[in-house]
């Protein structure tokens, strides 16, 4: 089931997600939905608020039931959802410190968000290639 990298990857990074989102909500009781700037960390390092929490659940899920789904739909899911951090990485440098910081993003939020698109990106593009297949006439193998 899990010779694939995408699968594994999308399972591992899904079950890490909802960890994570299931463990913001330890540290956010009493925080604003929305809350830009609360103090409040979670481990110490990242910045969540109640809607960061639900992100994390979400993507987690996502991650999750594409990974024990397929490889098609693993891989889809971590090219996606890893495209999605790089632009969440690169946003989130300009929202730190200010009000339209809706999920309460930080610089070690930034550094996660980064380090999380960059495996997801390398995985759902470069593993998992279409096998080499012969065309009708026998000729040498093509790649799809």
């Amino acid at each position: 089931m899990f010779s694939s990298p995408n699968r594994l990857l999308a399972t591992g990074f899904g079950a890490v997600y909802v960890l994570v989102g299931l463990l913001g909500f330890t540290v956010t009781a009493g925080v604003p939905f929305l809350a830009t700037s609360n103090g409040t960390l979670l481990l110490g390092l990242f910045q969540v608020n109640i809607l960061h929490n639900v992100a994390h659940l979400i993507i987690g899920a996502l991650l999750l039931i594409c990974g024990l789904s397929s490889v098609s739909a693993a891989k889809g899911m971590n090219s996606g959802i890893g495209a999605v951090y790089l632009l969440l990485g690169l946003v989130g440098l300009f929202l730190v410190g200010t009000d339209a910081n809706i999920l309460a993003i930080n610089g070690a939020d930034n550094v996660l968000h980064f380090g999380s698109a960059i495996v997801l990106l390398a995985v759902g593009l470069g593993a998992d290639k279409p096998a080499a297949r012969a065309d009708s006439a026998g000729a040498a193998p093509t790649r799809a």
